[in-house]
């Protein structure tokens, strides 16, 4: 199996970056805010994104895990925080790649049942090759795929890497 990088380590750290900025951007007028990351790697992300949006921004971050089947996304999906403490305030969804927009479409269908003040999505990775209508709002890269074509985000200890693979 043949990979190709396409994030190193540093560019992955910049885009986390540049994506703070761009949700402090959008929500600069907020207290507070949910950063809720679609398990496991979207998590990781969001707690990234977190880490740098406490470095910049005065705002209040909420973390929120959200667990789902990506293989069955119509069962239970299961959040770390109550409804109650995202009901009216802005949340940011976060997932590593945006591959069919199935688990994205799921996840935001799943926040969609409260009011909300603002609801955004963050990837690290879109491969424009959507089965829904799912806009990204702040994400890494954009990239053009084949359908044989997967997308790996790795997340280690001290370094991470995406790579595509044939």
């Amino acid at each position: 199996m043949e990979q190709s990088i396409i994030l190193t380590h540093t560019e992955i750290q910049q885009k986390i970056k540049r994506i703070a900025y761009q949700i402090y951007e959008t929500f600069v007028n907020e207290d507070e805010i949910v950063i809720a990351g679609i398990a496991s790697n979207g998590f990781i992300l969001a707690q990234k994104i977190t880490a740098e949006l406490e470095k910049i921004a005065p705002i209040k971050v909420l973390l929120c895990e959200v667990q789902l089947n990506k293989q069955n996304p119509f069962g239970p999906i299961k959040t770390s925080l109550t409804s109650n403490q995202y009901e009216n305030k802005g949340v940011v969804l976060v997932d590593d790649v945006l591959n069919s927009g199935t688990t994205l479409i799921y996840g935001v269908k799943h926040f969609l049942d409260v009011p909300l003040k603002k609801f955004k999505t963050a990837v690290l990775v879109d491969r424009n090759h959507k089965k829904y209508p799912v806009k990204v709002d702040f994400k890494g890269i954009s990239l053009s795929t084949s359908h044989f074509e997967h997308v790996q985000v790795v997340f280690e200890n001290h370094t991470s890497f995406a790579y595509l693979s044939k």
